[in-house]
């Protein structure tokens, strides 16, 4: 112990200097101090500073002010020694970071305070909502499926017996405190190679950590930590489970990716095993929270699958938190085709009968023209806000300005944010 304190006292440390001159300033900060507590003892430094100032200024200084003086440069040393020194080991600790100093412990401090909310979902909505929510608190708990089977979380799924890390992946870069190389990196998709094709160099971390921890939970609390978010990303069960759907001709469809790609219209879905137990940080989340977001993202394969998890329906219903459903802002072909805003909470409750929904936060600026036929080539339309059927369901509907003005229609993290947030004030939550 005694090395490693003497080891900052090292040549080329920068350390020393701003220690040296906090210690000046200390010693002229207490001789003041002294000064001021025996005033009858004038010492020959304080008689002599005193006579200085006369001589420079011209005017005559009583020794009480310089005393004064004293205090106030000695504090004045203090102060620039350690605000020098930690910025010193700042620069070297984390110097990927853009702000400074202050902003970032100012930030941390304030976020640390923020409301506990509990996210639910997958895909590129729940991504665009953690992207919003991350600048309002750190208390994020963000409960992903993984249910995926397709593309390169399928892959590996198969060939490495993991669990489809592709959807967490996202979330995790979502949550990152910076956009920099790393978040980059995590994103980076390989091309023109044969075994690499289609795999992101995320996914491929995620399975690696795995494999050499043993547990896909430590391989995501290991990249957390690497990306240093705000908040934590959990997997809702590390059961392996495959997403079932029962279609209109009751015909069973296995696979998230067999599901999405299927042109009948669903009945329900349900889970392979039936039973799944979630991961106990999930059910503790959800039983601290103050706030419980259900959505956005696809309602059969990113939302439900979630509530299909042993155990978290009822941690929600029994829950103190206010519960938000945020619906979808378009329909999504071959899950909601002609669905409007109550009956993707219709669908909702017929898989989780026992949830209580508090509010339901729905879109209600129109997409432009163009958007509207690119998306129709796609059959794809803006999602109705029926706000009078969400009422009847005894649901508090929410109209609000969601979209955002790029060349997709999905939701706007910014504006998803303070939508969250304007509610969260008016909820009077925590």
């Amino acid at each position: 112990m005694l090395k490693k304190t003497y080891k900052w006292l090292s040549p080329g440390m920068k350390i020393k200097r701003w220690i040296f001159l906090s210690w000046i300033g200390l010693t002229i900060f207490i001789l003041g101090v002294i000064l001021i507590i025996n005033p009858k003892i004038p010492t020959q430094i304080e008689l002599g500073t005193a006579e200085i100032i006369n001589k420079i200024t011209g005017y005559d200084i009583h020794t009480i002010w310089v005393d004064i003086i004293f205090i106030t440069v000695g504090f004045v040393l203090i102060i620039i020694g350690i605000l020098k020194w930690f910025k010193s080991i700042y620069e070297v600790a984390v110097p990927y970071r853009k702000k400074d100093l202050v902003d970032v412990v100012y930030d941390e401090r304030k976020l640390a305070q923020g409301v506990k909310i509990v996210t639910i979902g997958g895909g590129t909505g729940l991504s665009s909502l953690l992207r919003g929510l991350k600048s309002q608190t750190s208390n994020i708990a963000a409960v992903v499926t993984v249910a995926d089977d397709g593309g390169s979380s399928g892959r590996l799924r198969k060939e490495m017996g993991v669990l489809p890390p592709g959807d967490i992946r996202n979330c995790l870069v979502a949550l990152a405190d910076e956009e920099n190389l790393m978040s980059e990196l995590f994103q980076y998709r390989f091309h023109d190679s044969e075994s690499l094709e289609g795999h992101s160099f995320g996914n491929l971390l995620l399975a690696a950590m795995t494999d050499i921890s043993g547990s896909f939970d430590t391989a995501v609390k290991q990249s957390s930590k690497i990306l240093a978010i705000k908040g934590r990303v959990l997997p809702a069960t590390l059961y392996q489970s495959t997403l079932c759907a029962v279609m209109e001709d009751d015909e069973v469809v296995r696979g998230e990716s067999s599901i999405t790609h299927d042109e009948r219209k669903i009945k329900k879905v349900f889970l392979e095993p039936e039973y799944c137990k979630p991961l106990d940080e999930v059910i503790e989340a959800i039983s601290e929270s103050d706030f419980i977001v259900l959505g956005p993202g696809s309602l059969y394969t990113s939302v439900i699958p979630n509530l299909l998890v042993d155990g978290v329906i009822s941690a929600i219903t029994n829950s103190k938190a206010v519960t938000l459903y945020v619906c979808n802002v378009m329909t999504q072909p071959g899950e909601t085709d002609g669905f409007s805003a109550s009956d993707h909470l219709k669908t909702l409750k017929k898989h989780a009968q026992e949830i209580r929904i508090d509010y339901c936060l729905v879109n209600d600026e129109i997409p432009s023209p163009t958007l509207q036929e690119k998306y129709k080539l796609e059959n794809a339309y803006p999602v109705p806000a029926d706000v009078e059927e969400i009422e009847k369901m005894g649901v508090k509907p929410i109209k609000a300005s969601l979209i955002s003005q790029t060349n997709l229609v999905r939701h706007d993290p910014a504006k998803l944010s303070d939508g969250i947030t304007k509610l969260i004030m008016d909820a009077n939550v925590k």
